[in-house]
């Protein structure tokens, strides 16, 4: 789990919610079932609206991966390249061939294997790597897109939340003033979970994606280069050095002033 998904979503429910009840609100006042259908029923529609289907379906699993990321080792993924640099040096490339398996996992990898097995020139290994990452970062930002959008449309569900709450309230302007400020107050709950739902849950969410994005994009490259290395022949030594120097300064194990 990110801890600091939870902890800042948490931290937000506090801040404002708690705030709202210390100044005397109470939850009961905010918990309000008809504008929250509006916002949060508004919003999905418009993101189907938006995009397809098969999409919209996938948001449970794209806020998973929000919440629970995989996490990426890229110091174990450096060593692996190393260790397979040392057999390709030693036994040549098709004996790689018998690493396969322990690899099938992480498909990104298998394919760059099977391309340099297959006697693919560096070049063009490189090229099909790249286009590969490419189509899956574009995956990425897709995913990323719909809950940016959502949003730029939660408030504006908010708001329309709110103006068929004032319709209504002053439909019955005739009542008691004191149930009319009331109803008026209920009107604006709609708002607020239109703001709070943008700026607390999809905007950040959508946030907190782009950076695993960049995070499997450095493991993407990370292994692009290592595949190209090993390829050309390059000596295991040589291998780790570079890869780690793709790392943040405080991620490598060489010397930093061998970095520098």
């Amino acid at each position: 789990m990110d801890q600091a998904t939870i902890i800042g979503l948490i931290l937000g429910l506090v801040a404002i919610f708690g705030s709202f009840m210390l100044e005397g609100g109470t939850l009961a006042a905010i918990l309000q079932v008809p504008a929250i259908m509006i916002v949060v029923g508004g919003t999905f529609a418009t993101a189907m609206i938006g995009f397809s289907m098969k999409i919209v379906m996938q948001l449970p699993n794209v806020i998973r991966v929000a919440i629970f990321p995989q996490k990426w080792d890229y110091k174990q993924m450096i060593e692996t390249l190393v260790q397979f640099a040392t057999i390709a040096r030693r036994d040549g490339v098709l004996a790689l061939e018998r690493e396969l398996e322990t690899v099938k996992d992480m498909r990104f990898l298998y394919n760059g294997m099977m391309h340099m097995i297959d006697g693919i020139d560096a070049e063009s290994v490189r090229t099909l790597m790249e286009e590969e990452k490419e189509n899956i970062l574009a995956r990425h930002e897709t995913n990323t897109a719909v809950l940016t959008k959502m949003g730029g449309y939660s408030p504006t569900m908010g708001i329309i939340g709110t103006v068929l709450g004032l319709i209504n309230t002053l439909a019955n302007a005739g009542e008691d003033p004191t149930e009319l400020v009331h109803h008026i107050a209920m009107a604006f709950i709609a708002t607020l979970w239109g703001v709070f739902l943008a700026n607390v849950v999809w905007l950040p969410l959508a946030d907190k994606l782009k950076f695993r994005s960049q995070e499997e994009a450095l493991l993407l490259d990370i292994i692009t280069n290592g595949i190209i290395a090993i390829q050309n022949g390059t000596s295991p030594t040589l291998i780790r050095r570079n890869l780690e120097l793709m790392l943040p300064p405080t991620e490598r194990l060489i010397p930093a002033a061998e970095a520098a």
